[in-house]
């Protein structure tokens, strides 16, 4: 399939819990657009609304055509007052951030990074989806450590932006396909998994995550949910071509 350049969807936030299940709880609005030299930028829109307080996200972040980190926005808006926005840059070796916010002021970060690592989790859905393109494939279904960077470890991000590492886990499962209301979709299931602590939430570890992905070059979110205290629903509800 030849690789659209520009992608646009919109995934709807469903709950699980008990007396709920289906319920809206939240969206997202996302567009991927893949650029001339082969980098690739995604802009989401997200809007948590339960539990409260509400959470609405705005993030732009880009990936050079090897999909390695090289910059990126958050800005965000808890209970309806703004939280704070930052801005990350990542070259070698090196990432920056410079952020600001009514709890925080204004702060100044240099991470000296060594070796590699999979990526920078920007906390919007589609980005969940987009990292699993660190696996080996190749390899067949296994599990490893998934070393990355986030603008914030709290389940929701709903902390003011600053660069954190995190350490989690992330396994490939297999492949499978996937109907949703945008369409039927041939997908590889990953699992995200936080058996050391590097998320911080609540209920302490983050749940397991489940996430069903496209099956092509544009590693698309499908349909996914985290289980344990959250009990959330995710899925692609519509997808098309700018």
């Amino acid at each position: 399939m030849t690789r659209p350049k520009t992608l646009a969807g919109r995934i709807a936030y469903t709950s699980r819990k008990p007396g709920r299940v289906g319920e809206e709880r939240g969206r997202e609005t996302f567009v991927m657009a893949r650029h001339a030299d082969g980098s690739l930028t995604i802009t989401a829109h997200c809007e948590i609304d339960e539990p409260a307080p509400t959470v609405e996200r705005d993030v732009i972040y880009s990936m050079d055509a090897q999909d390695r980190p090289t910059d990126c926005h958050v800005r965000l808006t808890v209970g309806g007052t703004f939280m704070g926005a930052g801005l990350f840059r990542m070259t070698p070796g090196l990432i920056t951030c410079d952020s600001f916010g009514p709890s925080i002021g204004r702060i100044s970060q240099a991470i000296p990074v060594e070796g590699a690592y999979d990526g920078f989790g920007t906390h919007p859905i589609i980005g969940d989806a987009y990292m699993t393109r660190c696996m080996d494939l190749a390899l067949g279904p296994h599990k490893r450590p998934l070393r990355t960077f986030l603008p914030s470890v709290d389940h929701r991000g709903a902390t003011p932006p600053l660069a954190v590492e995190s350490r989690i886990f992330i396994e490939y499962v297999g492949e499978a396909d996937a109907t949703t209301p945008a369409g039927h979709f041939h997908c590889r299931r990953f699992r995200f998994s936080d058996e050391e602590g590097g998320m911080v939430g609540k209920d302490g570890a983050h749940p397991v995550y489940d996430v069903w992905v496209t099956a092509d070059e544009n590693s698309v979110f499908v349909q996914g949910g985290v289980d344990g205290y959250m009990q959330t629903w995710y899925e692609l509800v519509e997808l098309g071509k700018l």
